[in-house]
């Protein structure tokens, strides 16, 4: 199967930033892949933002061949092989079109949700045929960053998880698979645990916003591309991890719910980079100025990768 994806008709629901990164992922590899959405200023723009992004990455045109866009996902699904819903992160929404989707497709069809944080179990609760939904969590921006989370729930097949594995792998991204089904997968609730604490660190007056960033980015933030969390944890020695785990982890924050600083600025209106004020204040050009830093950041480190070994 791994050498016959040209002929494999994939089909991605939402245009939005993730659903036409998704695409552009496929279409890059020679792909094809039908981008389905309501929406219609959103569909009409669709290829020209994936256009943008190719340019920005030096890209020809070429891709945007393998690419069709379409309006209604129901007409598309009857002779697809895979399915990625790329819809907005509303429970309700992702359930109607997954009792949709299981309704439409083939047998062999692969239904993946590309949710950040909802069980599978959930979209897929009460549905027939379970054992192809699975989750295939792409980070964003999905053409930049490698790491896709391919998460298998109670019901979901071993087979569906290993073939949505070798899609991935073919197209050159970083699959690792979830073996169970919990709330926010893996890399979400490690990011969000960190985000927490920063939050935490605000509210409780210990240090400010700015404060933080400086932290992270100028001690470990630099070394996790190239030393992960436990490749440190086994080099400083299990036996110092134990000891600094011993003092500190009474002291970390274990609120089961948003920080009171987090709910203060939202009622406030203060919702971040979009608003010019969020947990930092931020002017037009501050905010750009982030965004245009990330991208190239990201572009520099995809093109000269850190040599590891798979593990």
């Amino acid at each position: 199967m791994k050498n016959d994806y040209a002929s494999k008709k994939i089909v991605v629901i939402g245009s939005g930033l993730m659903g036409c990164g998704i695409a552009q992922v496929f279409a890059t590899n020679n792909i094809h892949s039908v981008i389905c959405d309501p929406i219609a200023d959103s569909r009409n723009t669709a290829l020209d933002r994936i256009r943008a992004n190719l340019q920005m990455q030096g890209i020809d045109d070429g891709p945007l061949e393998y690419v069709r866009v379409a309006a209604d996902f129901l007409e598309e699904v009857g002779d697809a092989d895979f399915v990625i819903e790329a819809a907005p992160e509303k429970l309700p929404l992702k359930q109607e079109i997954f009792a949709n989707l299981v309704a439409s497709t083939p047998p062999h069809c692969i239904l993946a949700s590309n949710t950040s944080v909802i069980p599978i179990r959930d979209i897929a609760r009460g549905l027939e045929h379970a054992d192809r939904i699975i989750g295939c969590h792409f980070w964003n921006p999905p053409y930049l960053l490698p790491l896709v989370e391919v998460v298998q729930s109670d019901a979901s097949s071993l087979s569906s998880i290993e073939t949505m594995i070798d899609l991935l792998n073919f197209v050159d991204k970083k699959p690792i698979h979830v073996k169970k089904d919990v709330t926010g997968f893996v890399a979400n609730r490690m990011q969000h645990a960190l985000w927490r604490e920063a939050i935490a660190l605000i509210n409780d007056g210990i240090c400010d916003a700015e404060t933080i960033d400086v932290a992270v980015k100028n001690s470990f933030g630099m070394r996790l591309a190239i030393l992960g969390p436990i490749e440190n944890a086994d080099l400083v020695g299990l036996e110092l991890t134990q000891d600094i785990h011993n003092v500190i982890f009474p002291a970390l924050n274990a609120d089961a719910e948003p920080a009171d600083i987090l709910k203060e600025k939202i009622a406030k209106g203060d919702l971040g980079m979009k608003t010019g004020q969020g947990l930092r204040s931020w002017t037009p050009e501050q905010a750009e100025q982030v965004r245009k830093d990330l991208i190239a950041y990201l572009l520099h480190v995809t093109e000269n990768p850190f040599s590891q070994s798979d593990s």
